[in-house]
């Protein structure tokens, strides 16, 4: 995803007509398959949460892991970008229903771990194994699965990019990288979120998982994991489409990434991540005082945790708009003037997406629960959709209409 841009020949008038088109293509998508009022009703919440988490992982999956226009260009006979987009776009699709459904509920949450499949979970009896409870218990592990992929997936784009496979063949680097990237997936995901997923239940799976090592933030919700997993894929991203791969850059070697490179880049962004929970949490504390064990809505640790998330979901998304719409505006000579500008716009469109997401337009357009920190109002799926749909076009179809080849 990252290359420089350039002012160019660029049509910023028709960027925002094509940010507004993307605006209602999400709307309509809303309208059909998550608005709690309408056709589909899947945002329950959760249940459309993991199946929208799912659906941007197998873009991620498709466009940076298999890097699928590489694999299209092999064996296609047209380089039409619709005809390209469109395939790939119901490929997406496609694996996100076999993900969900077959991998998740028919394969793992059957022959393994009971809580990824709603009818394992009713089968197992108990408090709560009722179907609406069980498919949202469910749906709860397999995004937080999704999430842990998402971090790691685009981590190592960044950090590790084709190393340690760059002279190997295509599919030796594909496979490899699967593999690699779903080993450090598993390690995320059973420390940050595993433990929680084992105390939905009563009694508590105490044998299967350990009580939540993170209660020292004052709260055992793996919203404290998520939150932070958000707000360190921030600054991956960031750097990625906003930098230039800058600072990392420089750790490279003959254009590839280094052992040296992926180490750092992790551990720099998880610090980067870590200061942002503080800093967001510290600002949350001067609105509404002190979190406290115990406290409801914005009261509550767990809220402060995600909410940290969600506001770095939103200024994830203000950065991809910046960098597919408006050509990663401004084109300064100086590639640290540059990133540096690039990242206060990125964080003021953010913070204008917020107070979008929190006024009374998106309780009439998303049919959301108005206000702040309700139980039933999860920003990331709205922000995941619109996310979703940019990668769709960025990526699937090469940027066109806005993108054209001369």
């Amino acid at each position: 995803m990252t290359e420089e841009s350039s002012d160019v020949k660029f049509n910023y008038l028709f960027g925002l007509i094509n940010l507004g088109v993307v605006f209602v293509i999400v709307w309509f998508l809303w309208y059909v398959f998550m608005n709690p009022d309408t056709v589909m009703k899947l945002y329950t919440p959760m249940y459309g949460f993991a199946l929208i988490a799912v659906f941007v992982s197998g873009i991620i999956l498709m466009a940076n892991v298999v890097d699928c226009s590489r694999l299209y260009a092999r064996i296609a006979t047209s380089d039409n970008p619709i005809l390209k987009g469109i395939i790939l776009a119901i490929i997406a699709f496609l694996l996100m229903l076999v993900l969900n459904y077959i991998v998740f509920w028919g394969f793992l949450g059957k022959l393994g771990i009971a809580y990824f499949s709603p009818g394992s979970i009713v089968a197992s009896g108990g408090t709560g194994a009722e179907p609406w409870a069980a498919r949202e218990n469910a749906s709860t592990a397999i995004l937080y699965f999704a999430q842990a992929w998402l971090w790691i997936a685009l981590f190592w784009g960044v950090g590790f990019g084709r190393w340690p496979w760059q002279d190997a063949a295509y599919g030796v680097q594909v496979w490899s990288k699967i593999f690699a990237i779903l080993f450090f997936v598993n390690i995320i995901y059973v420390i940050l979120f595993h433990p929680h997923i084992c105390y939905l239940f009563y009694p508590a799976q105490d044998k299967a998982g350990v009580a939540a090592w993170w209660e020292f933030s004052g709260t055992t919700s793996a919203f404290f994991g998520l939150g932070l997993a958000l707000c360190c894929l921030f600054w991956i991203l960031s750097s990625e489409l906003l930098w230039e791969g800058y600072p990392w850059k420089k750790l490279e070697r003959d254009g590839e990434g280094t052992f040296l490179k992926g180490f750092v880049t992790f551990f720099a962004t998880l610090a980067l991540g870590i200061i942002t929970v503080y800093i967001l949490t510290r600002i949350m504390n001067i609105f509404w005082d002190e979190a406290f064990i115990g406290g409801q809505y914005t009261d509550g640790p767990d809220f402060r945790y995600i909410h940290t998330g969600e506001i770095c979901g939103f200024l994830i998304l203000s950065t991809f708009i910046l960098k597919n719409y408006f050509n990663n505006f401004p084109n300064l000579a100086n590639v640290w003037a540059r990133s540096v500008v690039r990242t206060v716009i990125a964080v003021v469109g953010g913070l204008l997406i917020y107070l979008f997401y929190y006024s009374p337009a998106t309780t009439f357009f998303l049919a959301k629960v108005p206000g702040v920190a309700q139980p039933d109002d999860k920003p990331l799926v709205w922000t995941f959709l619109f996310l979703s749909i940019i990668l769709i076009q960025s990526e699937f179809f090469d940027g066109w209409p806005l993108k054209r080849k001369q």
